[in-house]
């Protein structure tokens, strides 16, 4: 090495850390050779304290994702920002489309037609991710750990559990069905949550077709047997009874020519209809399309006891107890809380819940840095009267103690924004604006005179918060939080310099990010016979054959790559031409 190049390279780490060394040179020529001597005056401590925190400042935040559901993988879909390290844990290695696992039961659609392997979904991004299958254990908030354990069955060498460190953690497991503590319902029921609970139901189907056939059984046992019993009138027992009607009817019953006549299709729901959240038109023609279908319906019938061969239930306002027996039991009645989500909960102080609280930004209630979405949580919006004078004394611009129009339609944007209740509630009035709703507290006055104080203020705004709902537990809402979440991440750094938010109305500056917002964009239900009823944004309704082509475009155009919508596209044509497959596979 020349004295030359040395010093360059010596005045280029001095520039680079200059406190993190002192560098003595001292030179000495003689005759033809020379002599160099390099003296160091360092500080070892201070240098080896300067380079950590150097290598802290450049490593990249871990974002741990626990789930591949419509939430989860929502969320990495949409994840653009490189800065980040992503680990996702999740037992399955694939994200399944659930809204077409009531055909995946009757073989309208197969199962690999709907998944799509996680890895494929993520490999060809910028950011850097890495897939472990397996599930998470516990959640350790203080020590910004996860736990989790090897969900393959083999030996590894006593590794099957490990623990993963995180920056943020974005909780996206989902929920499980919700038995309601009635005995026999694990033990004996199916349930519609998995792609493997939909194989399931599959097999037993023709399971029970092949045992009616057999030569020895009675009538009376052949009948019990194809006895199919569906708990739960909402879009998936619907359907999946919908589903089943068909596949019975123009498939089964001619290869089974035994099981004509003796097959029997039983909805139970506890309340007064099927279909509660949609429009009440859909909800009638429904349930007149099953009576004609010979779909034996039973609203206000809540089931108190599974048995291997019985379902017990109980007319809710009747009182009149009844066993059937039944050959298929599936059970589609809402979600519950899954363990892992119990224990989190218990160690933040929510443990008296059934889903996780967050905020209108996703965070969890009582977390810095951790997020939640999908069927896991719900937002805990908050109240306009838990705000009601720290809201005031913002609008009150000039300090006067009242409020005028224009100092209400000045702050209004901010309100409607931090406090959606409060545009719903106008809509609902039937009030244009702010102004109107002053003026049906103050009555008659000319808008422009209109001046409350925090009284009339309270007044005018007590009935805001009665508008307050949760969202439903669909795949819709889940989608929409994964991209909301995965945005604000994109912008985290530009938007903690720049925040865009409301402004804090019980703080100072503007919150980062504008809140969630959901936007619904409609609801279908198949009802079997090629008809569908779809709710559409606007009130829409819209129900018949037609409805069912657009299902069937929606549903395509919905899949999550183009392999999977050929594959369900290609199994519609399949059954359109050879029919529903019944090999028990």
């Amino acid at each position: 090495m020349t004295a030359s190049s040395f010093f360059d390279k010596a005045s280029t780490a001095f520039r680079r850390h200059p406190s993190g060394s002192k560098l003595l040179l001292v030179v000495a020529l003689s005759g033809g050779g020379g002599g160099l001597l390099a003296l160091s005056d360092a500080k070892p401590p201070e240098a080896v304290n300067f380079l950590a925190s150097s290598e802290a400042e450049n490593r990249k935040k871990r974002v741990v994702v626990l789930g591949t559901g419509w939430a989860g993988t929502s969320f990495l879909k949409n994840l653009k920002n490189s800065s980040y390290d992503v680990k996702v844990i999740s037992p399955r290695n694939y994200f399944a489309f659930t809204p077409l696992l009531p055909s995946v039961t009757c073989g309208t659609v197969e199962a690999r037609s709907i998944v799509e392997p996680i890895r494929r979904i993520v490999k060809k991004k910028n950011v850097d991710i890495s897939f472990w299958e397996a599930e998470c254990l516990s959640i350790d908030p203080v020590n910004k750990k996860v736990y989790c354990q090897s969900s393959q069955d083999t030996n590894l060498n006593g590794k099957e559990e490990f623990a993963v460190e995180y920056d943020y953690l974005v909780i996206a497991v989902g929920a499980r069905s919700n038995t309601f503590n009635i005995p026999g319902v694990v033990e004996h029921a199916h349930f519609l949550k998995e792609v493997e609970d939909a194989q399931r139901i599959r097999r037993t189907v023709i399971d029970c077709f092949e045992r009616a056939d057999l030569p020895t059984l009675s009538d009376e046992e052949r009948k019990r047997i194809l006895h199919f019993v569906i708990v739960g009138g909402g879009p998936t027992g619907v359907e999946f009874a919908a589903e089943l009607h068909d596949h019975v009817n123009e498939d089964l019953v001619k290869l089974y020519p035994k099981a004509e006549g003796l097959v029997e299709i039983t909805l139970l729901e506890a309340t007064d209809h099927i279909l509660n959240m949609f429009d009440k038109r859909i909800t009638a023609f429904a349930e007149e399309k099953f009576q004609r279908d010979g779909i034996d319906l039973k609203t206000g019938s809540m089931v108190t006891k599974v048995t291997e061969t019985e379902i017990s239930t109980k007319g809710i306002k009747s009182g009149e107890v009844a066993s059937v027996p039944y050959g298929m039991v599936v059970w589609s009645t809402g979600i519950g809380t899954r363990p892992l989500i119990a224990d989190f909960m218990k160690k933040i102080g929510q443990g008296n819940r059934r889903v996780l609280a967050t905020d209108e930004w996703l965070r969890v209630d009582g977390t810095n840095n951790v997020y939640a979405l999908g069927d896991c949580a719900s937002i805990n919006q908050r109240k306009v009267m838990e705000d009601i004078a720290a809201i005031f004394k913002k609008a009150d611009k000039d300090g006067s103690g009242t409020l005028t129009v224009k100092e209400m339609q000045e702050a209004v944007g901010d309100i409607v924004e931090r406090y959606p209740q409060v545009e719903l509630y106008l809509k609902n009035k039937q009030m244009k604006s702010i102004a109107d709703l002053l003026v049906n507290t103050k009555g008659d006055k000319a808008k422009e005179s209109i001046e409350l104080n925090i009284e009339d203020f309270k007044a005018a705004l007590s009935e805001v918060d009665s508008q307050m709902k949760f969202l439903p537990a669909t795949a819709q809402v889940a989608a929409q939080q994964g991209t909301y979440l995965a945005d604000c991440f994109n912008r985290m750094e530009e938007c903690e310099k720049n925040p865009e938010g409301p402004p804090r109305f019980r703080g100072e500056g503007r919150h980062r990010f504008h809140p969630f917002r959901y936007k619904h964009l409609g609801q279908f239900a198949p009802l079997g016979g090629e008809q569908t009823a779809a709710q559409l944004p606007g009130d829409w309704v819209s129900i018949g054959h037609s409805t069912q082509w657009l299902w069937y475009s929606v549903y395509a155009s919905k899949q999550v790559s183009w392999r999977t919508r050929a594959l369900v596209v290609s199994d519609w044509m399949r059954r359109f031409v050879f029919g529903r497959d019944s090999s028990r596979i």
